[in-house]
C-alpha cells in the first residue's frame, strides 16, 4: 500500500481532468451506440445519487462503516469509466463492490450474506448462486487493473480539525459534505486533501447560518462568491488574522492558512460548484424513473440473472 498518495495507483491511475474523463465516456458511448440509443437513461448526477442510495441501504443492512461504503462508491465510479453501464448488471456490481470494498477496508463480510442481503432488496436483480457475484468480483478488480487501495478525505479532514480547531458541529457538517462529494465525480477529478479542504471551509463558511449546503443551494451564488472572495484574499495577501474563537476569525484563520500553504483555490472553487450542482438539481430526483429505467434495459437484455 501505498502511504503517501503522490506516490499512490489513485494518483498515477485514476485521477483524470475533466476533459479526459468525457472523452473517455464518450469513447463508451460511442462503442455501443446503438444500444444507448435503445436504452436512454436519467442524467448521470441522478444515477449517482440513485447508486448512492442503494449501496448505502446494503450498507447499513450488513452494518458496514462509511469508509467501506465510500470505497465501494469509488469502485462503481472507476468501474464505469471503462465499462458502459448498458452492459452490466448495475445491482450485481453495486453489490460486488460493497463485498470487495468491505475486504479492502479490513471489515470483510461472508459472500453468502452479502447475495442474501442485497437479494432482499433487489430479488429481480441478484441471482441466488454465489459464484455469480464471484464472476463480477473478477471483472471488477480485472477492470480496475487491481489498483483498489483508495486514499480518503477523511483522515485530512481529522489532520484539519485539530489544525482550523473545528467545532464538533463543523466537523459532522464537513463529514457530511464529504460522504456527499462520492456523488460527483471530485473523487476522479482531485486529491483527497482538495475535497476535505473545500468540506472545512465550507462547513466553516456555512456555520454563521447554522445551515447546510442541501439548504443552501437556493443560495449557491452566495455560497461560491464566499469561497472566490477567499481565493482573492489567498491571492492578494498572506497576512495572518487574530485568533479567537468566532466563526468569521475562523473563516479568517482558514484564508490566512490557505494563503501560507499555496493551495489550489481554484480546485476549491471547482469542487464547490460540483457540490452546489449536485444539491442544486436533487430536488428534481426522481427514484422511480431511474429504478425503471435500468430495469427496461436489464430485464431486455437478459443480463439480470
Amino acid at each position: 500500500m501505498a502511504a503517501n498518495y503522490w506516490a499512490s495507483t489513485q494518483h498515477k491511475y485514476w485521477q483524470s481532468s475533466k476533459q479526459e474523463l468525457a472523452e473517455k465516456r464518450k469513447r463508451l458511448e460511442d462503442d455501443d451506440r446503438t444500444i444507448v440509443q435503445q436504452y436512454p437513461l436519467p442524467e448521470r448526477r441522478f444515477l449517482s445519487i440513485y447508486f448512492n442510495q442503494q449501496i448505502v441501504k446494503l450498507g447499513r443492512r450488513i452494518q458496514v462503516r462509511q469508509q467501506a461504503l465510500a470505497t465501494a462508491q469509488l469502485y462503481v465510479r472507476r468501474f464505469y469509466t471503462k465499462i458502459e453501464i448498458r452492459q452490466t448488471n448495475p445491482y450485481l456490481v453495486m453489490a460486488t463492490a460493497v463485498y470487495l470494498a468491505c475486504k479492502m477496508e479490513e471489515c470483510p463480510q461472508h459472500i453468502r450474506l452479502v447475495v442474501s442481503e442485497a437479494r432482499t432488496f433487489w430479488p429481480d436483480f441478484i441471482p441466488t448462486d454465489t459464484s455469480k457475484l464471484g464472476e463480477c468480483e473478477f471483472t471488477l478488480i480485472s477492470e480496475m487493473n487491481s489498483q483498489l487501495i483508495v486514499h480518503q478525505p477523511y483522515r485530512s479532514l481529522s489532520d484539519l480539525q485539530s489544525t482550523f480547531s473545528l467545532a464538533p458541529d463543523e466537523v459532522a457538517l464537513a463529514w457530511s459534505i464529504i460522504n456527499d462529494h462520492y456523488l460527483t465525480d471530485l473523487p476522479l477529478l482531485y486529491p483527497p486533501h482538495t475535497v476535505a479542504l473545500t468540506a472545512a471551509f465550507l462547513a466553516v463558511v456555512l456555520k454563521p447560518a447554522q445551515t447546510n449546503l442541501h439548504t443552501a443551494a437556493t443560495s449557491a451564488v452566495a455560497v461560491v462568491s464566499a469561497v472566490q472572495a477567499a481565493a482573492n484574499s489567498v491571492n492578494s495577501s498572506g497576512n495572518g488574522a487574530n485568533s479567537g474563537s468566532t466563526p468569521q476569525t475562523k473563516v479568517q484563520e482558514l484564508v490566512t492558512w490557505l494563503a501560507e500553504s499555496d493551495v489550489d483555490m481554484e480546485a476549491i472553487i471547482d469542487c464547490t460548484q460540483e457540490l452546489i450542482s449536485l444539491y442544486d438539481v436533487w430536488d428534481q430526483y426522481n427514484e422511480k424513473v431511474c429504478k425503471e429505467q435500468i430495469a427496461r434495459y436489464v430485464k431486455a437484455r437478459g443480463i439480470d440473472r
